[in-house]
């Protein structure tokens, strides 16, 4: 029996999360119908432009995303220390972006002068988004259903577009985290449908290569920014350096995309020196994130550890965590 989100997605177990949504119907979410010829590609970009819309919007940071011919990757980060920051405002003003709202809320943006009854229904109602703007599941709702109606309206038809839930696996430490953004990054590549990185539409990286490739290099706003190794003092944002962690998608993808091996450097990133991760248990890492790993990715400690918290009685993975992440 699947289990609830609840006793998936925590806080005291990590921020990090990596979704994945599937479609349910042969016509896929993108790509060509080789049974009518018809081509869907332009939903690739609705689902891109709903995806920032929330990263700017919702108190869930992206990391990474990848959207493929006929399911999305999405590599998440709850800040809930954004969220608790925001005015009454703030918060109504980032749910009007997405859902129309309540009359009390719009009366209180116009400026209207509100009753007792109506400010204590305004505060309810604030609690109540805060919460939701943080949440992974009202993130994936919020991504999937305009998604599933417009291509719905677009094939006149209807019923389910995307399977009843999303995947979900914790990502527990950096080592996963690393991992795991690679993996996504090179989802493309790895289905034969992008040569390189720079050539990978719709992903994030090829957003955070051309991003750095302008002439005033910056970094993308609805995409988690890179900001170094951990210290003291430091930006809020994914603890590598960009260049590393380019270096290392376009190392791993030569290795993916080449069945010579012996044609390419052995030689490690130094990305992957500082997190201990060997050639060959990086390469299983990126190319099987999905498969060797139910629920947990990270060390064997810390996956006892967010078991335990939820409420596991038996440890999911423990064995393939032992072997690809080193203590």
């Amino acid at each position: 029996m699947p289990k609830p989100r609840k006793a998936q997605i925590s806080l005291d177990a990590t921020p990090y999360y990596h979704c994945i949504s599937r479609c349910v119907r042969r016509s896929f979410l993108c790509g060509v119908d080789q049974y009518s010829g018809k081509s869907y590609e332009h939903r690739r970009q609705w689902v891109e432009d709903r995806l920032i819309l929330l990263a700017r919007t919702f108190a869930i940071d992206v990391c990474a995303f990848a959207v493929m011919s006929n399911h999305t990757h999405t590599v998440l980060r709850i800040n809930q220390t954004k969220a608790e920051s925001w005015s009454t405002k703030e918060v109504v003003e980032r749910w009007h972006r997405i859902y129309a709202g309540t009359t009390v809320s719009k009366r209180f943006l116009s400026g209207d002068t509100l009753l007792e009854c109506e400010l204590h229904h305004l505060h309810n109602l604030t609690q109540r988004w805060r919460a939701r703007l943080q949440d992974i599941s009202w993130f994936m709702r919020s991504l999937n259903e305009p998604i599933a109606r417009a291509a719905n309206q677009e094939d006149q038809c209807t019923g389910r577009f995307w399977e009843g839930r999303f995947k979900c696996q914790a990502l527990l430490d950096e080592q996963a985290l690393a991992a795991c953004l690679a993996y996504v990054d090179l989802n493309p590549i790895r289905a034969g449908i992008a040569d390189s990185p720079e050539t990978s539409e719709h992903t994030s990286v090829q957003k955070r290569i051309r991003a750095a490739k302008s002439d005033t290099p910056y970094q993308p706003d609805y995409l988690l920014p890179f900001v170094g190794n951990p210290r003291k003092n430091q930006p809020d944002g994914l603890q590598f350096h960009l260049q590393d962690y380019l270096e290392l998608v376009d190392w791993t993808g030569r290795i993916q995309r080449d069945d010579k091996r012996g044609a390419i450097s052995t030689t490690l990133p130094p990305i992957l020196q500082r997190l201990n991760i060997s050639e060959k248990q990086w390469i299983q890492l990126t190319g099987k994130m999905e498969t060797l790993f139910p629920t947990f990715v990270g060390r064997a400690k810390q996956v006892k550890i967010a078991s335990k918290t939820l409420g596991y009685r038996r440890v999911l993975g423990l064995a393939q965590c032992r072997s690809l992440f080193p203590t």
